[in-house]
């Protein structure tokens, strides 16, 4: 058994291994509904995600504090854009195939994804057939899934898949430190943390498109930002 601290100081034991969505399913059927991500700093302080923010479904195996994050806490918003990043990549794959990806960060209110569209354009009047395609995809209740993976297998995806953007990204990056997350048959580099599954969303609105160098640097390639 764990014990797991609340912000009010109570303190509950439950199996080592326990989710955060558990948590909140023992506490309230309408606070899991309503839970987006949790904060958790172990106990001993070793890190437990990124910020200390994991996944609803990730294992907690310390005894813990822990915040259940909804909608007004920045960290569960964070995560919900995030996620939202990565619908609407899976849905530029389906529209537009052979489409190559560059960053989706979420923003203080919202998200946008750099795509390399192969001399392709899009234009204001296509962004509700995209968004139409995340939200079929979101009916569809897709599950988030995590898998860590070596810097070999994950440059040899990308590699295979002839995303160069991703294979730059995944250079940088150090071995032992690299996840992948998939949703149906689109898989992206991401740290995450993500939602539990697609049907969480359930609207969305693209608001506008960009021009953005790779990286920044204007000698690069200039990508299109999907805001």
């Amino acid at each position: 058994m764990i014990d797991i601290r609340f912000p009010d100081g109570s303190v509950r034991s439950f199996e080592e291994g326990v989710t955060g969505y558990q948590i909140a399913e023992s506490i309230s059927p309408r606070l899991a509904a309503d839970v987006l991500a949790v904060s958790v700093k172990a106990d001993d302080d070793t890190a437990v995600g990124k910020g200390n923010v994991i996944g609803l479904d990730t294992p907690i195996v310390k005894n813990s504090s822990v915040r259940l994050l909804k909608w007004d806490d920045p960290e569960g918003k964070h995560v919900f854009w995030h996620s939202s990043a990565h619908l609407m990549a899976q849905a530029l794959e389906a529209l537009y195939p052979g489409v190559k990806f560059g960053i989706g960060p979420a923003l203080e209110n919202g998200f946008y994804y750099d795509v390399d569209l192969q001399g392709r354009q899009i234009t204001e009047a296509d962004l509700k057939t995209i968004e139409n395609k995340m939200m079929e995809f979101a009916r569809t209740k897709e599950a988030f899934v995590r898998e860590e993976v070596s810097k070999a297998d994950a440059l040899k995806t990308f590699t295979e898949k002839g995303d160069e953007y991703k294979v730059e990204l995944i250079k940088d990056l150090e071995d032992g430190t690299i996840s992948f997350y998939s949703c149906g048959n689109f898989t992206d580099l991401c740290r995450g943390p993500h939602l539990r599954d697609t049907s969480v969303i359930k609207a969305v609105k693209l608001t506008a498109i960009a021009g953005a160098y790779w990286r920044g640097d204007q000698e690069r390639q200039q990508l299109t930002r999907i805001y």
